[in-house]
């Protein structure tokens, strides 16, 4: 990770053009809790499901079309049930690429995606927005922007995602256009697409080919896509067409089985992740058989849930050991890893927001997630967007970056031998040569963390975190400018828009 000043971190989320490494090279060591034997185990279990139980391809004919070609029969009271031979799914999800680089069109933006690398990006698709002084309230256009201006200008975050925000003032037919082209116009860090239909997916397919151009598209990776199976052991019409789209095109997919264990999956860990394997699996099989070598990301999103209520809970142990176990596991199959990030139930950003995100996101650093989404502004179980829960959670997550990238550093520097020299012993360490070499940087300072004394504290208004966070984010737009453009390009998407919205009617869902 660049080092940089104390003046430099202090300013450079309120500027868009001063920014840390576009994504973490990590050398701390992965956290790895299975022993050889139970990888095997799970292997075996997820085999066994492979061969034995199968996953559905609902509604999609052209979909079980491209399985019966590839020499699978699908079976099941529907006809749509496919189970194939383990070794052979195997050998299809093992063309995926290890790791692959996601371009941006600023160039020192782009990230790369597995290996010992990690990226964070914010919330996806909450259809409310909360702030400190607006509340609770359905997302807008004007919050989508606002949230997607901050998480470009924030250096900790390294990706933009795509909804960030739910802007439910657009009608659902039309607004995957102004979010991808938001996306491409006001940030230029790298984003997602649409996938909630064929014909979306598409859109956002094309409209980055008008940035990027067809020769790059043909050869790099500039889009990844994110889409949820319908676990247990479903693959709907959203999923494998969105495959099309964007695998036949040699794009990125993230698949990611959402799995509330005992509803969706066993109430048992360590069936669930069988499960979310099996079924990702199978996806990376159905990319393979339409592009070999399509690059696909392996999801985890596990979460418990109370068993009085229903509802999902996060920061608990069992998904915190799904996060470990889906690490070693993806690490296995070759296949780069994506996991959930800052994740509550909480409504607002209290006690409780604050211990469940942090066990969360320190799980998900360690398993190895090297795609995070959800990585800051999750609130109320992903219902909510929080602006301040935003700047909170990116706050942190420069901690992590530099426990991944940074580790214990161990050379001449660090040992300080100079500086024992010329303390004596009962002395301080404050004037010495070594500290006033390092101070500007030896610690990572948290920008929203109070560790002034109390006096001072109240004389600067005695505010809690969740004021300085909410005049954070005010202060960071205000001093927003947007990356520059290559005007034609704009203009070209500006009119790939307007044609696109002229063919489309009106539907709100």
């Amino acid at each position: 990770m660049t080092k940089r000043t104390r003046s430099a971190r202090r300013t450079s989320a309120s500027s868009q053009t001063a920014f840390a490494s576009p994504y973490i090279q990590r050398k701390l060591p992965f956290f790895d809790v299975l022993t050889e034997e139970e990888m095997c185990r799970i292997d075996e279990q997820v085999d066994w499901m492979l061969e034995n139980v199968g996953v559905a391809f609902r509604d999609d004919p052209v979909a079980l079309d491209i399985w019966r070609k590839a020499g699978v029969t699908p079976t099941g009271p529907h006809g749509d049930l496919i189970k194939a031979d383990a070794q052979w799914i195997r050998s299809l999800v093992a063309k995926a690429p290890s790791q692959f680089t996601q371009h941006s069109r600023n160039p020192e933006r782009s990230v790369v995606i597995g290996g010992t690398n990690q990226v964070f990006a914010p919330i996806y698709g909450a259809p409310f927005v909360r702030d400190l002084h607006g509340g609770r309230r359905y997302a807008t256009f004007d919050d989508f922007e606002k949230l997607l201006k901050l998480s470009y200008m924030h250096p900790n975050l390294h990706h933009t995602g795509l909804v960030i925000a739910e802007p439910t003032d657009i009608p659902v037919s039309k607004r995957h256009l102004d979010m991808v082209f938001a996306h491409l116009v006001l940030n230029d860090k790298p984003h997602l697409g649409a996938i909630t239909e064929k014909s979306r997916a598409q859109d956002s397919v094309d409209m980055v080919e008008v940035m990027f151009g067809k020769k790059t598209m043909d050869e790099q990776v500039c889009i990844m896509a994110n889409v949820n199976t319908n676990s247990p052991l479903l693959v709907d019409r959203v999923v494998t067409e969105a495959i099309q789209v964007y695998s036949g095109r040699g794009q990125a997919m993230v698949v990611t089985p959402f799995i509330l264990t005992g509803a969706m999956g066993p109430v048992s860990t360590a069936a669930s992740v069988a499960q979310a394997i099996t079924e990702t699996m199978m996806c990376c099989a159905f990319a393979q058989i339409i592009r070999p070598g399509a690059p696909f990301v392996m999801g985890n999103f596990l979460s418990s849930m109370s068993l009085k209520s229903g509802a999902p809970t996060f920061g608990m142990p069992e998904p915190v050991m799904s996060n470990y176990a889906i690490g070693q596991m993806a690490r296995r199959l070759g296949l780069p890893l994506r996991c959930g990030g800052s994740l509550t139930a909480s409504k607002i950003e209290d006690s409780q927001s604050a211990y469940e995100s942090a066990d969360s996101m320190h799980s998900t650093m360690l398993a190895g997630s090297n795609f995070t989404l959800h990585a800051a502004g999750w609130l109320e179980g992903g219902l909510s967007t929080g602006f301040e829960k935003l700047i909170m959670d990116a706050d942190r997550l420069g901690s992590y970056q530099k426990v991944l990238s940074v580790g214990l550093e161990t050379d001449d520097n660090a040992f300080a031998r100079d500086a024992y020299e010329e303390v004596e012993p009962g002395g301080h360490f404050l004037g010495s040569a070594h500290t006033m070499r390092n101070y500007q940087d030896i610690f990572y300072e948290p920008h929203l963390s109070d560790s002034e004394n109390v006096e001072s504290w109240e004389d600067a208004g005695a505010k809690d975190m969740r004021a300085r966070a909410y005049d954070r984010w005010n202060d960071m737009l205000d001093n927003y400018q947007a990356p520059p453009i290559d005007e034609a390009k704009k203009e070209e998407l500006v009119d790939f828009v307007a044609r696109r919205k002229s063919e489309l009617p009106d539907a709100w869902y």
